[in-house]
């Protein structure tokens, strides 16, 4: 149990921590409480000895332990309120009619970014969680077409064809058909395969031309599976960090935004913002992950904020407070 004066105490070392990144003394705690240096120092020692922080080897000061900043997450913080000129930032992007949610999602992401100096993630709906709900073709010019891809998730993805000019777009249609009876409703990632062994055979029996038009379809399928569905603001922000001065470190955090099963793992199933810190996330002990759900209609995913151990949680907090409440609005 911690009394009330220990989390005033503790309160104070990881605000002050936050804002400096230095060991925080019993000095300013001082001053702050109106109470000697003795009684301060008596607080720190036993928030020591409970865990709730840790004492480095360059100060007398002690710093947040990941139980400290457990504890202040869940029992001491309250989500900050934006000022002013933030709100209007962020409300320009949901008021401008003229964007899709998804891209207002990135464009506040970014703000976000830069207000805070962390990295920010978003991350949609893998291709094995859309499944093929409808091919269209259009003609453009006499050998160029562009295929539509249409998943159950409403996401579309187009990508322009150049087709032989001894192909009529009457094959081609003949294999849309086919693609749309034989394949919607299958996973998109394995859309190709099915394309090669099931639906190529079957293909060369109605159309002609079928080698040239099954690798156009080939190639747009395979594209739209590969694509990633993770998108950084600010990948680099993090490395502004104090935490972050060392090369090994630098070269660790890189190494892993680059892995897509690391980064993936940030997905976040549970409602509400929630917060990992250190060793509770699956990223980096070294960082805190805060993260959210969001649904768009069909589309659902993940947005998150990565930052140090020592990040502005009620900041943090409150802007995606207020992202997620502005998403929900969109949705009613």
């Amino acid at each position: 149990m911690i009394g009330s004066r220990e989390e005033q105490v503790l309160k104070l070392i990881i605000e002050e921590y936050i804002k400096t990144a230095k060991p925080v003394g019993s000095s300013c705690i001082c001053e702050a409480l109106n109470c000697s240096s003795a009684t301060v120092r008596n607080e720190m020692a036993s928030l020591e000895q409970k865990g709730y922080l840790e004492k480095t080897h360059i100060s007398s000061g002690r710093v947040p332990s990941e139980k400290g900043y457990r504890y202040y997450v869940d029992n001491l913080m309250k989500p900050k309120d934006m000022t002013g000129e933030e709100m209007l930032k962020l409300q320009t992007i949901f008021h401008n009619n003229s964007l899709q949610i998804s891209d207002a999602i990135n464009k506040s992401l970014q703000i976000i970014s830069d207000m805070t100096n962390y990295t920010s993630v978003i991350l949609g709906s893998t291709s094995n969680e859309n499944r093929l709900k409808k091919v269209e073709i259009l003609p453009l010019e006499e050998n160029k077409i562009v295929a539509i891809v249409i998943t159950d998730k409403g996401h579309v993805e187009h990508k322009n064809l150049m087709i032989n000019k001894n192909i009529s777009v009457d094959e081609v249609r003949q294999t849309t058909d086919l693609i749309n009876k034989l394949l919607v409703g299958t996973p998109i990632d394995e859309v190709s395969e099915k394309l090669e062994f099931e639906i190529k055979p079957i293909i060369a029996k109605y159309v002609k031309q079928h080698e040239v038009i099954y690798n156009a379809f080939y190639s747009a399928f395979n594209e739209f599976a590969e694509k990633s569905n993770m998108h950084f603001v600010g990948k680099t922000n993090i490395l502004k960090q104090p935490e972050f001065n060392s090369v090994d470190k630098i070269k660790n955090i890189i190494s892993k935004f680059e892995d897509n099963d690391i980064v993936d793992s940030i997905k976040e199933e549970d409602s509400g913002i929630n917060i990992y810190i250190g060793s509770e996330n699956e990223l980096d002990e070294d960082v805190t992950i805060i993260k959210t759900k969001y649904d768009i209609g069909n589309e659902n995913g993940t947005i998150a904020i990565v930052g140090p151990k020592r990040m502005e949680y009620d900041k943090v907090v409150g802007l995606l407070e207020y992202l997620k409440s502005n998403i929900d609005n969109e949705n009613l």
